[in-house]
């Protein structure tokens, strides 16, 4: 099981090392997956892929370390002194007191949302933090906003973006400039990387924030990165990549900086979300009724199952009831029970379909309700962008799907069709 990851833990992890990189987040992903130990890991150097799709590439652990490794800070004090370093810094140590200054008022301005939380017994690298909400997380980032700064999380629209403008504007023009986004994680931890463009080079300065009892923070540790590029695009997505990317990270970094329409964003949350365009056929494929053979695949069945439920699947001796199963592919899909024992792994013995895992994909795609449309049939036909900021894209490939929403709550989808826009598809997967 060394190398087969849950997929949905590794969307959780993955998600974290996409939005702030930090090479701890690196160690919890291999902790789940039981790759290597603590006294194992290592930074690997890889540049930048070329901005095309490619077969995923398992990275196997290497006994050697990289030049960056080596040269990187060695002590203790901070939690991220195995990120390879940049060699020279843009910022000078002046600018860097100052900066964590303002870093450590900011988060005393939040102070109030933390005073009551609960402290773990965590390590340094952690936020602190035993459990923090999504509302909280959402409290921080508006008060952050209020007081001018720049800020997001993953389900709040970011504040203050036009900073990120003014700087990518100073940027293309060859005006030295900096930006500093604070970014509420998960966990609570606040985590500041400031853009630095000077003398035609790009950096980042990473401050972290983690917490102590009665909400007091306190700087978990700092790092200097090279960046070897950056994009805003016309959809509002700011993507960067770094010069060189950890091994097992995203290759680029991004936020979407303008907000989706909110009417998008719950249709997006409602019928999207939580699809894949990598382990089966639901999205890459053109289909409806006619052909929805072309699309069953047992290992689609536990993405469904979250959708209706809310909750992640589980199995008892790796079966699932075949009438549970078929309730569900029914409602979500204009299937019949026929064409599901069929395709989906039926066992009449147990009267059950095997459970089929799914294994983790490097660097997915994801979509994004843009546009929509209420018809008289009571369906909704949903346009929906395909972004991939891995390969530098916020509209690789544009989906047409249609949904046919249920008084319970509950709906079906009925058809698909995809088109190529800037980037090929990935390959259509193929039915165990």
């Amino acid at each position: 099981m060394g190398r087969i990851i849950r997929r949905r833990i590794m969307e959780d992890v993955k998600w974290l090392l996409r939005r702030c990189g930090l090479p701890i987040l690196l160690l919890l992903i291999f902790v789940i997956a039981g790759v290597v130990c603590w006294g194992e890991l290592h930074t690997e150097k890889q540049k930048v892929a070329e901005e095309v799709w490619e077969p995923p590439v398992e990275i196997e652990n290497s006994e050697a370390e990289t030049e960056e490794a080596e040269n990187a800070e060695t002590s203790t004090e901070s939690a991220y002194w195995f990120i390879p370093q940049a060699s020279d810094d843009l910022l000078t140590e002046e600018e860097k007191e100052q900066l964590q200054s303002t870093v450590l008022s900011a988060a005393e301005s939040v102070r109030e949302i933390y005073k009551d939380i609960v402290i773990a017994d965590a390590p340094s690298y952690s936020s602190g933090i035993g459990e923090f909400t999504k509302e909280q997380r959402k409290a921080v980032v508006e008060q952050l906003g209020r007081t001018g700064l720049v800020s997001v999380e993953e389900d709040t629209a970011m504040q203050n973006h036009e900073a990120i403008e003014a700087f990518y504007a100073d940027y293309l023009d060859g005006q030295d400039s900096m930006v500093t986004v604070f970014e509420v994680q998960r966990d609570g931890l606040i985590g500041a990387v400031t853009f630095i463009y000077r003398k035609g080079e790009l950096q980042t300065y990473y401050i972290g924030i983690r917490w102590r009892e009665g909400g007091m923070p306190e700087i978990q540790g700092t790092s200097v990165s090279n960046v070897a590029e950056i994009k805003l695009t016309e959809k509002g997505y700011f993507i960067y990549a770094y010069e060189y990317v950890i091994a097992h990270a995203s290759l680029r970094q991004y936020w979407r900086i303008e907000p989706l329409p909110e009417d998008c964003r719950e249709l997006t949350q409602e019928y999207i979300s939580g699809l894949s365009y990598v382990n089966y056929n639901l999205l890459v494929t053109d289909w409806d009724s006619s052909n929805v053979e072309d699309i069953l695949m047992p290992c689609m069945y536990e993405d469904v199952y979250r959708i209706s439920t809310g909750e992640n699947l589980k199995t008892e001796g790796w079966k699932i009831p075949a009438e549970e199963y078929e309730r569900i592919m029914t409602t979500y899909f204009p299937v019949s029970v026929e064409q599901l024992r069929e395709h989906c792994g039926y066992d009449e013995g147990s009267n059950s379909y095997e459970y089929e895992m799914i294994y983790a994909s490097p660097y997915p795609p994801f979509g994004e309700v843009v546009d929509y449309t209420q018809n008289a049939d009571g369906t909704i036909t949903l346009i929906v962008d395909g972004v991939w900021p891995d390969y530098n894209s916020d509209l690789a490939f544009r989906n047409t799907v249609v949904v046919q929403p249920f008084e319970d709550g509950t709906f079906r989808y009925l058809s698909n069709s995809i088109e190529q826009i800037e980037l090929e598809l990935p390959p259509i997967a193929k039915a165990h």
